[in-house]
């Protein structure tokens, strides 16, 4: 895991986005914020599950199917099995200690 303060990421809504094996977050002092970096942390475990690629496909796939079915980019998100596992877990520091192989699967 690479954390990489991005100006990219600026003028967005985003906090931080993952993209193995970095970490990318808007602002420096982020780098501290322990359940926004556990939150990416969970990503990384996902992305390597999948062997990073097939994270990806899902990912896109899935926000599509959510953005159709719901009309709204926003909700579409947060349906997504993958961020639906982060936002639930992140502010278990611990739970990528116990958290269990391909555990995304029941936040389908």
């Amino acid at each position: 895991m690479i954390i990489v303060c991005q100006k990219l990421l600026k003028n967005t809504k985003i906090n931080g986005i993952t993209l193995y094996p970095f970490i990318f977050i808007k602002n420096p002092e982020d780098k501290k914020n322990r359940v926004l970096i556990n939150h990416e942390k969970i990503h990384i475990r996902q992305q390597l599950e999948l062997l990073v690629i097939f994270f990806y496909i899902l990912y896109i796939a899935e926000y599509y199917y959510h953005f159709f079915r719901l009309k709204n980019a926003h909700l579409a998100y947060h349906a997504i099995s993958f961020e639906r596992e982060a936002y639930a877990m992140e502010h278990d520091l611990n739970y990528l200690k116990k958290r269990k192989f391909w555990s995304f699967r029941k936040y389908l």
